[in-house]
């Protein structure tokens, strides 16, 4: 599979490569990144070719939009295409009283929820501002989801929708942002959403992939019937498929439970029939999908940019798919890459 291919983004006018490069990493998730490897690590995807760039204002509380930005508004503006997200504005605090969670470095912000029709607009040209550029073309909502917001979650969705979502439809339709949609963990918010507005693309993290393939039931039908892209994030379900059920290795940000390394090693011992590493067909499955446009793993130092590159180009036989199926690991009506 050529990484560098383009897909059309949805309903949108953009085209991104079916590889792209996911910011969370570089705000210093889990750990503190030397700022020249980060910054190498951004311009090492574009020089590769790459296209697609992801972030967000809690990204490393305003890091990873910095180092982002630091690099790509040296480059050419038509050379990529930049996403960001709303629904948090950032705060100066005293730095002792931050709650950083995963964050191991970052900036000294705090983030505070704010879906209304004036925080959208602020978060955008605050974005802008730790980018250092006039404009982005993706716009997401970002993380209206159980996972985030337990038993408050219709009162956010009501109130993104009632707000947010107005600004946003607003600006799609000044030019101010080519494109616009949800940036979650979950299918079903994807779904409820896809039901209740207009957006052209959907970034999914975790949700699709070789490990679980439950956006088949309802939310990757929407997207066919509504022209929906998919940006797909967390294609290795946070590691897992990525290093194989070993000791340590991580699910849903958290030490696998028995039951999912059980079933990743299956999978991987499928792969190793075929003489796949379990990382390629991973990476790889989801673009079987006719909506999904892009995978955008992090990365946080140039050899990893390759290493991601090299495991789009794996050649993957189509018998391997077929042994997933037939043990149970694949669904039947799941699509594989051609």
């Amino acid at each position: 599979m050529d990484p560098l291919g383009k897909r059309k983004l949805g309903s949108s006018t953009l085209h991104v490569t079916q590889l792209g490069f996911g910011g969370a990493p570089l705000g210093d998730l889990y750990q503190r990144l030397d700022e020249n490897v980060s910054l190498a690590s951004i311009r090492a995807a574009h020089d590769a070719g790459l296209n697609l760039f992801d972030t967000a204002p809690l990204y490393g509380h305003g890091l990873s939009e910095h180092r982002f930005g630091h690099v790509l508004r040296q480059l050419p503006r038509d050379s990529f295409v930049l996403s960001t997200k709303i629904g948090r504005v950032l705060l100066s605090k005293d730095p002792a009283e931050i709650e950083r969670g995963q964050w191991q470095g970052g900036l000294d912000f705090e983030p505070v929820f704010d879906y209304s029709y004036d925080g959208v607009l602020r978060a955008l040209q605050d974005s802008l501002q730790r980018l250092a550029m006039p404009q982005i073309d993706i716009l997401l909502i970002h993380d209206v989801d159980v996972w985030t917001h337990g038993d408050q979650i219709d009162r956010r969705f009501d109130e993104v929708m009632e707000g947010g979502y107005r600004a946003m439809v607003e600006l799609r339709r000044n030019g101010h942002v080519r494109a616009i949609g949800v940036g979650v963990n979950e299918a079903d918010m994807c779904a409820r959403f896809a039901r209740a507005g207009d957006f052209d693309c959907m970034l999914l993290a975790g949700r699709y992939t070789l490990l679980e393939q439950g956006a088949l039931d309802d939310f990757l039908p929407l997207c066919e019937e509504k022209d929906i892209g998919i940006m797909l994030g967390g294609p290795f379900n946070s590691g897992i498929l990525a290093t194989g059920a070993r000791p340590g290795a991580k699910y849903n940000y958290a030490d696998a439970p028995p039951e999912i390394m059980e079933r990743v090693g299956r999978i991987e011992r499928v792969c190793d029939r075929h003489g796949v590493p379990l990382a390629a067909a991973a990476i790889q499955f989801p673009l079987g999908h006719c909506k999904v446009a892009s995978i955008i793993p992090g990365a946080v130092s140039p050899a990893e940019i390759e290493r991601n590159l090299a495991t789009m180009k794996v050649e993957i036989p189509t018998e391997l798919w077929a042994d997933l199926r037939d043990e149970g690991l694949l669904r039947g009506d799941a699509p594989v890459p051609a």
